[in-house]
Protein backbone atom coordinates (compact mmCIF):
# COMPACT_ATOMS: atom_id res chain seq x y z
CA UNK A 1 0.00 0.00 0.00
CA UNK A 2 1.50 3.45 -0.98
CA UNK A 3 0.17 5.06 2.00
CA UNK A 4 2.51 2.67 4.38
CA UNK A 5 5.85 3.96 2.42
CA UNK A 6 7.07 6.37 4.34
CA UNK A 7 7.02 4.22 7.91
CA UNK A 8 8.98 1.50 5.55
CA UNK A 9 11.36 4.44 4.62
CA UNK A 10 12.03 5.37 8.12
CA UNK A 11 12.28 1.81 9.22
CA UNK A 12 14.51 1.04 6.84
CA UNK A 13 16.65 4.95 7.43
CA UNK A 14 16.92 3.88 11.07
CA UNK A 15 17.76 0.41 10.43
CA UNK A 16 21.01 1.52 8.47
CA UNK A 17 21.69 4.45 10.63
CA UNK A 18 22.36 1.68 13.47
CA UNK A 19 24.42 -0.14 11.53
CA UNK A 20 26.56 2.27 10.29
CA UNK A 21 27.05 3.35 14.47
CA UNK A 22 27.57 0.43 15.33
CA UNK A 23 30.47 -0.68 12.38
CA UNK A 24 31.91 3.34 13.37
CA UNK A 25 31.75 2.27 16.62
CA UNK A 26 33.51 -0.68 16.03
CA UNK A 27 36.07 0.10 13.80
CA UNK A 28 37.18 3.13 16.57
CA UNK A 29 37.16 1.17 19.28
CA UNK A 30 38.99 -1.45 17.60
CA UNK A 31 41.56 0.49 16.04
CA UNK A 32 45.11 -0.81 17.44
CA UNK A 33 48.07 1.78 16.72
CA UNK A 34 51.07 -0.27 15.42
CA UNK A 35 53.90 -0.69 17.55
CA UNK A 36 56.72 1.91 16.70
CA UNK A 37 59.84 0.00 17.07
CA UNK A 38 62.74 2.85 16.53
CA UNK A 39 66.52 2.34 16.79
CA UNK A 40 68.40 5.47 16.67
CA UNK A 41 71.98 4.93 17.45
CA UNK A 42 73.41 8.41 18.08
CA UNK A 43 76.99 8.93 16.66
CA UNK A 44 79.54 10.28 19.08
CA UNK A 45 80.47 13.51 17.46
CA UNK A 46 84.21 13.95 16.92
CA UNK A 47 84.99 17.08 16.64
CA UNK A 48 88.82 17.86 15.53
CA UNK A 49 90.35 21.37 16.48
CA UNK A 50 92.51 22.24 14.27
CA UNK A 51 94.51 24.82 15.82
Amino acid sequence: MPQMAPMSWLMLFFYFFVIFMLVNTMVYFSFIYPVKTVKSFKTPLKISWKW
